[in-house]
C-alpha cells in the first residue's frame, strides 16, 4: 500500500467531501435542516451497511455461541423504570440568562457561557428519553418512550431465546438497530447525534468467569476494528475510574479513535453483573434465572457487554481512510479503505460513452456485480472519473476501451493504492479481481 501523507484530516473536510461525494447528507436540508440529525447517501449508506454486516459476521455468523434478534423500538415503559432510565438517565442542564443556549454543565470548561460570556441559571437535570404516546389519547397512563439503547431488549428476551435456542452459558445476543437521545449539546458530524444506530451484545456468563470474559472481548473488538483497516496508533483502550462507572457496571472500558478533532469513545465494554436480568425480575416478577445442569444449581447469569456505534465507526473508517497525494497541478484525494469496508469493491469504466464501448462495458458490468458491489460509471471523462472513484475510496476501476471490443477482449485494471494497472482478458476478470481483493486485504490489515 501507498504511504499515507496525511496524519489526520480536519472536520470541515471530511463533512464537504462527505456531501460532494454522497456519504453523508444534512437531513431535511431544503428545509434549513434538522440540528445533528443526518441521512447517509449512495455511498454512505454502502459504507455503513458494510461496517454492520462485517460486525454481524465476526459476532454472529462466524460463531456458534452468539445469537441475533431484532426487537421493536418502542417498549414497555416499565422496562425502562426497571432499567434506571427513567429515574437516572439524564444530564445536568444549565441555561445562560443572556443568550438563553443551554449546556450540559459538566462538558462546559469556565463557568461563563461560551457564546456571550454571560452567567448560567441553576443546573438542572435533564432526561436523555424522548416521550411519545401510544393510543389515540395523550395522558400519562400511554406515555411510552423510543429506546435509549438496544440493550434492555436483550436482557428481557433472555429467557425467550434462551429456550428457544437451547443454548448453554456462556452464550450472547447480538443486535443492531437505532437508538434515540435527546442529547443537550449534539455535535462534530456523526460522532454524537439524536438518532443513531447500536451494535450491541450481551453475554451471559456464570458469575466467576465475567472478569474473563470482559478481558476478551476488549481485546476481540480491538482486533476487530485493526482487522478493518484502522491504524492501531489510531486506537487505544481507556478503562473507566471508579467515579466514572454506570451504576450497573462494576468495570468498563472504552475504546477510542483519533478523530480529527481529539480521542473519541467508538465502543463501551462493560461488566454489567447481573444487574440487569435482577431488575427486570424484581419488576416484572418473572425468573430470568438460568438452571446450570452440569452444576445441578439455578443463578442469575452476569453478563458482559460490548456496545458499539454504527455511525461513530463509520465515520471512524472514513476520518481514517482519507489520505492527499501531491501532485504537478492537483492533489490526489484518495480514501484507502479495507476493500471490504469501501461502500463499492470495483467500478466499472466505459474509456467514453460510445456506441461500441457501452454495450460491453455493461456485459462486464453485469459480470462482475454478481461477485462484488461494483458501480458503473461513464459520466465525464475518464481522468475525471478515476478521481472520483479514488475519493470514494473504491480499490479497483475495470477500463474497457476500443481494444477490448475491437481485438484483445480484455480490459485494464487499475489499483487504487499504486495506480499500477494490469491488462486482463475478460474471461479471467473476476479471477484478477479477487486477486488484487485478498492482497488489499493483507496490506489494510497489516
Amino acid at each position: 500500500m501507498a504511504a499515507r501523507t496525511l496524519k489526520n484530516v480536519d472536520l470541515e473536510t471530511l463533512v464537504s467531501l462527505s456531501k460532494r461525494r454522497g456519504f453523508i447528507f444534512q437531513s431535511s436540508e431544503i428545509y434549513g435542516g434538522l440540528g445533528s440529525v443526518w441521512d447517509y447517501g449512495p455511498v454512505g449508506v454502502e459504507l455503513k451497511r458494510n461496517v454492520k454486516d462485517l460486525w454481524w459476521k465476526a459476532m454472529v455468523r462466524d460463531r456458534d455461541d452468539v445469537v441475533g434478534i431484532d426487537a421493536a423500538i418502542l417498549m414497555h415503559p416499565d422496562v425502562w423504570v426497571a432499567s434506571g432510565h427513567v429515574s437516572s438517565f439524564s444530564d445536568p442542564l444549565v441555561e445562560c440568562t443572556n443568550c438563553h443556549r443551554r449546556y450540559r454543565e459538566d462538558q462546559l470548561e469556565s463557568e461563563a457561557c461560551p457564546e456571550c460570556e454571560g452567567e448560567f441559571g441553576e443546573p438542572r437535570q435533564f432526561n436523555l428519553m424522548f416521550e411519545t404516546h401510544i393510543g389515540p389519547v395523550q395522558s400519562d397512563d400511554n406515555t411510552i418512550y423510543l429506546r435509549p439503547e438496544t440493550a434492555q431488549a436483550m436482557f428481557v428476551n433472555f429467557q425467550n431465546v434462551q429456550t428457544t435456542t437451547r443454548k448453554k452459558l456462556p452464550f450472547g445476543i447480538a443486535q443492531q438497530g437505532k437508538s434515540f437521545r435527546n442529547e443537550i449539546t449534539p455535535g462534530n458530524f456523526t460522532f454524537r447525534t439524536r438518532e443513531f444506530e447500536q451494535m450491541e451484545m450481551e453475554f451471559f456468563c456464570t458469575p466467576g468467569e465475567d472478569e474473563e470474559w470482559h478481558r476478551y472481548w476488549i481485546d476481540f473488538s480491538m482486533n476487530w476494528y485493526r482487522s478493518h483497516g484502522l491504524r492501531a496508533e489510531k486506537l487505544m483502550v481507556r478503562e473507566h475510574e471508579a467515579d466514572e462507572l454506570p451504576h450497573y457496571s462494576k468495570a468498563s472500558a472504552d475504546i477510542d479513535f483519533e478523530f480529527p478533532w481529539g480521542w473519541g469513545e467508538l465502543e463501551t465494554i462493560s461488566n454489567r453483573t447481573d444487574y440487569d436480568l435482577k431488575a427486570h425480575m424484581e419488576r416484572s416478577g418473572k425468573d430470568l434465572s438460568y438452571f446450570d445442569q452440569e452444576k445441578n444449581e439455578r443463578y442469575v447469569p452476569f453478563v458482559v457487554e460490548p456496545a458499539m456505534g454504527a455511525d461513530r465507526s463509520a465515520l471512524a473508517f472514513l476520518a481514517d481512510a482519507y489520505d492527499e497525494e501531491p501532485g504537478e497541478k492537483e492533489s490526489r484525494v484518495v480514501l484507502r479503505f479495507h476493500p471490504d469496508v469501501a461502500p463499492f469493491q470495483v467500478a466499472v469504466l466505459p474509456l467514453s460513452r460510445n456506441e461500441k464501448l457501452t454495450p460491453k462495458a455493461r456485459e462486464v458490468y453485469d459480470t462482475v456485480r454478481t461477485v462484488f458491489n461494483t458501480q458503473f460509471d461513464d459520466a465525464q471523462s475518464i481522468g475525471r472519473r478515476y478521481r472520483r472513484q479514488d475519493e470514494i475510496g473504491t480499490p479497483l476501476c475495470v477500463t474497457v476501451d476500443f481494444e477490448t471490443v475491437e481485438s484483445d477482449d480484455a480490459v485494464t485494471i487499475r489499483n487504487r493504492d499504486s495506480m499500477e494497472q494490469v491488462r486482463v482478458p475478460v474471461a479471467n476478470l473476476v479471477q484478477a479481481i479477487n486477486d488484487q481483493i485478498v492482497q488489499m486485504r493483507k496490506d489494510s490489515a497489516g
